[in-house]
């Protein structure tokens, strides 16, 4: 036989034999892929949490003052810090708002022959009264010298208040809500005539305001004075104003069925108004020291509220009997401890001892 071709046989021998012993190996395992579900934790905090009921009122001034017109006259607005007082200027109580001119000559006059009036009819009582201790005047002459006086000085006081109904003084500290308009609606410029009961200006202290909310159903029985409570309005939705519920009204509304309250806020800075809207959230219960999750971190799984715990890399499903809460954590009664680590994001297609890795907190 040819050398070249035993060499080719003895190669394919060989290559048989190649092939046969790896058909006889066993197939390699696949390659094992470990996925754990991404999550965020957060730890069970012992801290204060609340039950807050939402709702809303429109914000008013805790009192007006309508200062009207006695007399008619020409209108003359007092001064203030600025110059002429206008709407939104603040007053102290004993400020003069506004005078009714036209009539001070004859008035100042009438005042004046009063008061000489009064001081002549006392120096004769005086000296009525000396001659009367020494038996030497009559008792009617005493008694026509003490009608005299009474008289005098009846005249003189009435004098006095006819003229203070020239100056429109406020009672109160305040702000000026409003001044006297025209037809028009303009306010009224000085030397324009006034007309009797006329309204020259409202004035409200608005240190404090309040706000009025309607109760509803088992809220009437939750809410009572000295409640903590505070008004938010989107002008600026990052802070709170802080109050408390100041009073309850006697009676429920009959068209509504609903019972007013009156939620007393704290405007120091000045920022609210009367007429706004706000939201008004009032504490009804409040707890300490307890174990509270993020609601977040709450589930339902077969009807019920259950928790994810991360423990030794998986997650343990828990019931959990929750208490109250807001809108950001909520009391945990029964179910976990403070000092655990709940997933806080991630939780949706958890389910029980289901390996986890923690991305965050």
């Amino acid at each position: 036989m040819p050398l070249n071709r035993l060499r080719r046989r003895r190669q394919c021998a060989l290559l048989v034999s190649l092939l046969a012993l790896c058909a006889c190996q066993p197939p390699a395992d696949p390659e094992v892929v470990d996925f754990k579900v991404p999550v965020n934790i957060s730890e069970v905090q012992v801290s204060t949490v609340q039950e807050v009921l939402k709702t809303t009122g429109t914000v008013r001034a805790p009192e007006v003052i309508s200062l009207t017109v006695l007399t008619p006259g020409l209108l003359q607005l007092g001064i203030g810090e600025n110059g002429r007082l206008a709407e939104g200027d603040s007053v102290k109580a004993g400020d003069v708002v506004a005078s009714v001119t036209g009539e001070e000559v004859r008035l100042a006059a009438a005042l004046q022959v009063a008061r000489e009036k009064l001081s002549v009819a006392r120096k004769n009582l005086e000296v009525t009264s000396s001659l009367y201790d020494k038996k030497l005047v009559t008792v009617e002459d005493y008694g026509r010298a003490k009608t005299v006086y009474e008289d005098a000085k009846l005249a003189y006081e009435q004098s006095i208040h006819i003229d203070s109904r020239n100056q429109i003084v406020t009672p109160i500290d305040g702000v000026i809500l409003s001044l006297v308009r025209d037809r028009q609606d303009r306010v009224m410029a000085d030397g324009q005539m006034l007309d009797a009961g006329q309204v020259v200006a409202q004035i409200a202290p608005l240190d404090t305001l309040v706000v009025d909310i309607d109760l509803v159903s088992r809220d009437i029985g939750r809410v009572h004075p000295g409640l903590e409570a505070w008004a938010s309005y989107h002008a600026w939705p990052e802070q709170k104003f802080s109050g408390r519920v100041l009073r309850m009204a006697p009676t429920l509304d009959e068209r509504t069925r609903a019972l007013r309250a009156e939620v007393a806020i704290d405007n120091q800075a000045g920022l609210m108004r009367p007429g706004m809207f706000v939201e008004v959230s009032v504490v009804v219960e409040q707890r300490e020291n307890v174990p509270v999750v993020p609601r977040q971190a709450l589930a339902q799984r077969g009807g019920r509220r259950v928790v994810f715990v991360v423990e030794g890399g998986r997650a343990i499903r828990r019931e959990v009997e929750l208490g109250i809460g807001d809108d950001h954590v909520v009391e945990v009664i029964k179910g976990v401890s403070a000092g655990d680590r709940v997933v806080s994001f991630g939780l949706e297609t958890l389910a029980d001892q289901m390996p986890v890795r923690v991305v965050g907190n």
